[in-house]
């Protein structure tokens, strides 16, 4: 079964969105994230996610150790910085280099997670489909 990975930073915001998302259009898909500094997820990822009835359970930042990576297929690297690790070979990397929303300022930090989550939905389906 195809299992796909999403990377980025903090693994506090695009990765957790994505992850949920992919869960969220395609049940039953096999979706982590990971962060190489990763943190905390951010309320925010919440409030987009549930607002588009996506469920959130079980989201927690996690560094990449704690992925099976001999189980992953496919690897989205979501990050614009430059800590994005390198990966095992067998995994086919997917680059979509998003800005983070966590770095907008605080007035305007809910429409960035809006915009992040509209583009990870935009982006993800045609993806998905070809796992």
């Amino acid at each position: 079964m195809p299992t796909i990975l999403f990377l980025c930073v903090a693994n506090s915001a695009r990765s957790q969105i994505a992850e949920a998302l992919s869960r969220h259009l395609r049940p039953g898909v096999a979706a982590w994230s990971a962060g190489t500094v990763p943190s905390h997820v951010r309320p925010q990822v919440y409030a987009v996610l549930n607002e588009e009835g996506v469920d959130t359970y079980g989201l927690r930042s996690k560094p990449l150790a704690a992925v099976p990576l001999d189980e992953v297929t496919h690897a989205v690297t979501l990050c614009i910085e430059q800590h994005c690790p390198l990966l095992p070979r067998h995994i086919v990397r997917h680059s979509w280099p998003l800005p983070d929303p966590a770095s907008a300022p605080t007035d305007e930090a809910l429409e960035a997670f809006r915009a992040t989550r509209d583009e990870l939905h935009r982006r993800l389906p045609a993806l998905l489909d070809a796992l």
